[in-house]
């Protein structure tokens, strides 16, 4: 089977579809398996508690899958989650597989603009973990980072509701305006949808945006290139299954949205 296996993408719900569809743009023989825990978004108001054990049943499914390496692309899941996953899961449980992050991949994009003021806009948890402050730090201790927390982005955004999104994202923006940052991380895989919202926001500034999906593609590529054994692992055929927890008509409209296209999205029977 080690030569059947696949790269699996996991996020709460379906914003990180635009993450799937970046790395399939980037490796278009690798064959992917994405997973959105439809039937629990959003992590971003739920215990740290609830959000590992959410993440570690997904983990559970998708190695299930048959997936050599998963793309944890939820941030509030990488805040929650991902150092328990890493340290304590997977060597039991699967100690020939590995779970990456998205967290840290940013933040070294950040720091290589040489931006010392940096903003980030994010679900309530991950502002409360304060784990980009941390991880940040350890790259530079002297960038400062203004983190806003934006409870009401996802529920819009999974709701159909980017009508109403302006005067809420002019209202989250404002902190960061006048902290003069210099860039803003979208620190959630939904907020790129709202890219075109917040450059119009954002148009009589210089501030620049940081978004995942145009980060982790190239970064899961280097570290296929550094990991040969990894990657001689990973099945080409090209294919890509989209699974979620919970299937409504509701997330096939805002699956067709984020992805661009219709795509076979299933209800995962784990």
């Amino acid at each position: 089977m080690t030569n059947k296996m696949k790269i699996g993408v996991f996020d709460s719900g379906l914003g990180g579809l635009l993450i799937t569809k970046a790395i399939r743009d980037r490796l278009p023989e690798h064959d992917i398996v994405y997973y959105g825990d439809t039937l629990n978004v959003p992590y971003g108001n739920r215990s740290e508690q609830a959000v590992y054990e959410h993440t570690k049943a997904a983990m559970d499914f998708l190695f299930s899958k048959n997936c050599a390496l998963i793309i944890m692309a939820c941030n509030t899941a990488n805040a929650s989650a991902l150092r328990k996953i890493q340290q304590q899961y997977l060597p039991k449980a699967y100690p020939d597989r590995r779970v990456l992050g998205v967290i840290v991949p940013t933040l070294e994009t950040a720091h290589e603009k040489k931006h010392t003021r940096i903003g980030l806009l994010a679900t309530h948890n991950l502002v409360s973990s304060a784990v980009y402050e941390e991880e940040l730090h350890k790259i530079n201790p002297d960038i400062e980072l203004f983190a806003q927390s934006c409870p009401l982005l996802v529920p819009l955004i999974e709701n159909d509701g980017l009508k109403w999104i302006t005067p809420i994202l002019e209202e989250y923006l404002e902190p960061l305006k006048k902290n003069n940052v210099q860039s803003i991380i979208l620190g959630c895989t939904h907020y790129p949808l709202l890219t075109n919202h917040l450059k119009a926001s954002l148009r009589d500034t210089d501030i620049e945006l940081i978004s995942q999906d145009k980060i982790v593609p190239d970064k899961l590529a280097d570290y296929l290139e550094r990991h040969p054994e990894m990657e001689e692992r990973l099945s080409k055929t090209g294919s890509t299954e989209f699974l979620v927890s919970d299937l409504t008509q509701a997330y096939i409209k805002t699956a067709k949205q984020i992805y661009g296209t219709d795509i076979p999205l299933q209800k995962a029977h784990d």
